[in-house]
């Protein structure tokens, strides 16, 4: 009978994360250990910036440096995952790596699944903070933030036109921290 996998949280060389999930997946083949790993997974969000006028989505790792790895844990498994290039461990106490709970691994699943749905803004604004208008009529404009709404990612941003102080509705891209 063999053990059931759980999820591990394998420490990686931070911006290694892809190549690491890669290269286990193949040494875990290779090794004829295939069917004790399951899914290896790098959670990431989406983050939408502007870039010469253009809206640009990115990935973001939530966890730089961190990959989950589906496992059953056994020594040769826990070889094949310590001595892939690029691994400095396994996230836990010594030579026992501490498996996920189930709620954390879908919690941390369900991140995911929401910020794909609704893709973060790169940068996040207060009110009263000093910004940069970098799009739109008011390009080159400064003013200060009144107003955040982070539903639909827009702020008011009190502008000083002709002398008066004039609110203005920005869309979060098109302002920058100053």
């Amino acid at each position: 009978m063999a053990a059931e996998r759980k999820w591990y949280i394998v420490h990686t060389y931070s911006g290694f994360e892809e190549r690491v999930a890669e290269t286990l997946r193949q040494r875990a083949e290779a090794l004829g250990m295939g069917e004790s790993f399951g899914e290896v997974k790098i959670p990431t969000e989406t983050i939408v910036e502007l870039k010469g006028g253009k809206k640009r989505e990115t990935q973001r790792k939530f966890f730089p440096g961190y990959i989950l790895v589906e496992m059953e844990m056994s020594d040769p498994a826990w070889h094949v995952v310590k001595n892939t290039p690029k691994v400095t461990g396994f996230v836990g106490t010594g030579k026992n790596p501490t498996p996920l709970t189930q709620q954390e691994v879908d919690q941390i699943l369900e991140q995911v699944v929401s910020a794909k749905e609704k893709p973060k803004p790169k940068y996040v604004f207060d009110k009263g903070e000093p910004v940069k208008i970098i799009d739109g009529p008011f390009n080159n404009f400064s003013g200060v933030v009144d107003e955040v709404n982070l539903d639909r990612s827009t702020l008011k941003v009190m502008v000083t036109i002709f002398g008066r102080q004039t609110p203005v509705e920005l869309d979060f891209l098109q302002v920058e921290k100053l």
